[in-house]
């Protein structure tokens, strides 16, 4: 069996929270080797680095654009203990900008995005990185720093992906580009997207694959349904979906894996 990394899990989610065991031990079975779980403010840093050392997988510490308006003056150097304090943490993030929901102002998401940048670039972390509506901002943030990093479940269009791309970065497709609805645009911009900078989410529990049939029960999206992002790639790139998973495999470890 091909064996494939998730670099985008969130753990921590209440919707995992009475079967925590089984969506790991499921996903081992569908061959996920490993997954990296995500830390979305201080406290789900926390947790996921717990999670991280009791199911021996990768997380990342940091704060997510909707929780900026919450981060504290010392935000730098407490993400930097978490990340020491652990072999497991190998990531910062998930960090951006979101200027479609807005849930943070937007000076303070980016001052808050700012320091993560500066402390991946200080300590040489890559960057778990989110972005809605607001390439322009993010890309002029980037321009501060000299980082590598994921844009995690990309959803921009071609001129934004083609920035990202020369900058450096990785590029994160999730079960969006399974949505024949909305994920039209992406499923148009995979052929762009090298194989050799492809890394594929879940993002569970959201995001679910529309692609899977039967459609399970519940809506909640599962680490084991990896399988159909990267069957989905492979059709849109038209090589065996083995390629896409070795490959993607290689990427989350030559950028994740110290």
């Amino acid at each position: 069996m091909n064996t494939m990394f998730d670099a985008g899990v969130n753990l921590t989610s209440s919707q995992f929270s009475s079967d925590l065991a089984e969506v790991i031990a499921r996903a081992k079975n569908a061959g996920i080797e490993s997954m990296l779980a995500i830390g979305c403010d201080l406290t789900s840093s926390e947790q996921s680095i717990s999670l991280a050392e009791q199911y021996q997988l990768y997380c990342t510490a940091g704060v997510h654009p909707h929780d900026a308006k919450d981060a504290p003056d010392t935000l730098y150097d407490d993400l930097l203990t978490l990340l020491k304090s652990s072999n497991r943490a190998i990531a910062v993030g998930e960090c951006g900008l979101d200027f479609n929901r807005d849930f943070s102002p937007r000076p303070i998401q980016q001052s808050v995005c700012l320091t993560q940048l500066q402390l991946a670039e200080a300590i040489d972390y890559p960057v778990y990185l989110h972005e809605r509506d607001a390439h322009d901002a993010l890309f002029s943030l980037l321009q501060e720093v000299n980082v590598h990093g994921v844009l995690h479940c990309f959803t921009g269009d071609h001129n934004a992906l083609r920035r990202y791309l020369d900058y450096g970065l990785m590029i994160g497709i999730t079960g969006w580009v399974c949505d024949e609805r909305r994920g039209q645009a992406l499923q148009d911009l995979i052929q762009y997207i090298p194989l050799d900078r492809l890394l594929l989410e879940t993002d569970a529990p959201y995001l679910l694959p529309r692609t899977i049939s039967p459609k399970p029960k519940s809506r909640r999206n599962e680490p084991m349904y990896l399988s159909y992002v990267a069957e989905q790639i492979a059709h849109l790139k038209q090589c065996p979906v083995t390629e896409v998973m070795s490959t993607t495999s290689a990427n989350f470890k030559q950028l994740f894996v110290r």
